[in-house]
């Protein structure tokens, strides 16, 4: 009764299911756990979500447990897209890619363009829209054919060409987001003037402002003393990015908050011109002992990416190869020979430890054959490591085929197996993994009757490592918190982020006091409460998160 006074009283003109098919569907996202929602809505237009937040707001004090959760895609691996009341699905109509600009519509110098979309686009989608101006977002993620940009936005994302260009809140120039008042606002860049002027507003825009502005000034110090160091982070509130003295600017606030602070309606985003020659170095390690190394002289050439994927994502590939070869979309056939040199690797045991994909761009076929001729002979000649420059588009495709699609793989053919991410994303500094990865080794040896893969973004040391766990027991559930602890602990050992670009959720919010301290998540808390004093956003990330609530949610069934 209560949600159908929604649309009867409400006049919320999205479609509104509580049948059980929808909730199950919804009760999970990419993450290992499981929570059914009461009520799954998909709004029609910005109206309708002031209209879902002022009923959501208004029975509050009656239905305490009254909340909303974002969700588009639902391919979050951190439990962000879930909840036990209202799921708000945005990929039904607010999918319209708006406007997508060149620089020189805009006299604006500093990007090659601009793109105006909604949250639920698929990235895919904007993609091949995008690229026919010859512009790009560059933060896309590995799974960029299954996500949206609302995802991307509300998971501060990044993937291979982030060592590059960086994670989306380097992206996002402005906001749109319904705020726990029902109304809309938009947040982008301000100067000290206009700073001033938002200070002197009345009403909760105004209030937001006055109290975010004094929060910050007056922990200036121990705020971007908290700021990670790591080339990427999602983890917390990002408080550093919003105010560096001469401008402030709250969507670098919203974004990567999982919606846990307003809901977004509209994204503009800034892009970039892709270089229009590109070649793929390939490099075998037969051990990790030699990775720090090798990692250090490769980026020191700036490739624009650099990824790596392990034994286990390598046979897995080949174990799949069918399938592998469909994800590439071509002739089977031709498409089967290219895989001719990895099938025998398999076959011989000639499986190396880590394979290393360093992309090279440039203006020109010349200049990128050269630099990538330096790095090769640089890597053989200090290494001794077998090496190989990928001749073509399509066989470089092979590459980043494995690399992308190992973890839907793992995910659609584990019989009796769940993929469990939940130390899926840690990252340190790069000249610290000739020590780093003997400790993380040490640790995993300690879990014999773990199977693992290890993808990631070795430029960046980031590393997605994602076990393979029979959930329905709970021998298997326990060494969830108690492995997530000693991976974690080693991490801030050396001073890196829990999360890199998957963010907090259910799995990591509980590990967020553990990584920046009591005074920092006390100021999170406060940021939660300045934006959305009722707590009506996608509770239990960011902020009053709790591991116990977390662990009693982890699906146990697949």
């Amino acid at each position: 009764m209560l949600f159908e006074s929604l649309k009867n009283s409400g006049g919320f003109k999205g479609e509104i299911k509580t049948d059980n098919p929808t909730l199950i569907k919804y009760s999970r996202d990419a993450s290992i756990f499981e929570v059914k929602p009461a009520c799954v809505v998909f709004p029609k237009d910005v109206e309708d979500v002031k209209k879902l937040i002022k009923f959501v707001s208004e029975n509050k004090s009656q239905n305490p447990e009254l909340s909303i959760t974002a969700r588009a895609a639902g391919t979050d691996m951190s439990g962000g897209a879930i909840n036990d009341s209202i799921i708000a699905d945005f990929t039904a109509h607010f999918n319209r890619i708006i406007r997508i600009g060149t620089d020189t519509e805009q006299k604006n110098t500093d990007r090659a363009g601009y793109a105006v979309v909604e949250p639920g686009v698929f990235y895919r989608d904007f993609e091949k829209e995008a690229l026919t101006k010859n512009l790009l977002l560059p933060c896309f993620t590995a799974s960029k054919s299954l996500n949206t940009l609302g995802g991307m936005a509300a998971n501060n994302s990044a993937g291979e060409k982030s060592l590059f260009y960086g994670q989306t809140k380097d992206y996002v120039e402005e906001l749109n987001v319904v705020l726990s008042d029902g109304n809309e606002y938009v947040f982008k860049e301000l100067g000290n003037a206009e700073l001033e002027q938002k200070l002197r507003i009345p009403g909760f825009e105004g209030e937001i402002y006055r109290k975010l502005f004094r929060l910050i000034k007056d922990n200036y110090v121990a705020i971007n003393k908290a700021k990670p160091t790591t080339t990427k982070n999602a983890a917390g509130y990002l408080l550093w990015e919003v105010w560096n003295k001469l401008t402030f600017n709250l969507a670098k606030l919203i974004v990567g908050s999982q919606g846990t602070l307003g809901l977004i309606t509209k994204i503009k985003f800034e892009l970039v011109r892709p270089k229009p020659e590109s070649q793929l170095l390939v490099i075998f390690l037969k051990d990790l002992s030699s990775l720090g190394n090798v990692v250090h002289t490769v980026a020191e050439h700036k490739p624009e990416s650099f990824e790596s994927f392990d034994d286990h994502t390598f046979k897995l590939a080949v174990r799949f190869l069918p399938d592998m070869i469909k994800r590439m979309k071509g002739n089977l056939i031709i498409l089967g020979l290219k895989f001719f040199p990895e099938l025998w690797m398999a076959l011989t045991g000639g499986v190396p430890k880590l394979i290393l994909i360093a992309e090279f761009t440039g203006d020109s076929q010349a200049e990128v054959n050269k630099k990538i001729l330096e790095v090769e002979a640089e890597v053989r000649e200090k290494f001794n490591l077998k090496t190989h420059i990928a001749k073509t588009a399509d066989e470089a495709e092979k590459y980043w085929t494995i690399r992308r699609e190992s973890f839907n793989l793992l995910r659609q053919h584990t019989h009796g197996l769940s993929t469990a991410p939940f130390i899926d994303d840690i990252i340190v500094h790069p000249d610290q993994l000739p020590v780093f990865l003997p400790e993380l080794n040490a640790i995993f040896k300690k879990y014999p009757s773990l199977t693992y893969t290890i993808a990631g973004h070795a430029g960046d040391a980031n590393f997605h490592i994602i076990p393979l766990m029979d959930l329905s027991q709970k021998s298997q559930r326990d060494i969830i918190p108690e492995l997530a602890n000693e991976v974690y602990s080693l991490v801030l050992k050396y001073k890196g982020s829990i999360t890199a670009e998957h963010n907090d959720g259910l799995i990591r919010s509980p590990y967020l006091k553990k990584m920046y301290g009591r005074e920092v998540t006390d100021l999170f808390a406060q940021v939660k409460q300045i934006f959305d004093p009722k707590n009506i956003f996608n509770p239990h990330k960011k902020v009053g998160a709790s591991l116990e609530y977390s662990l009693s949610h982890i699906k146990k069934t697949l």
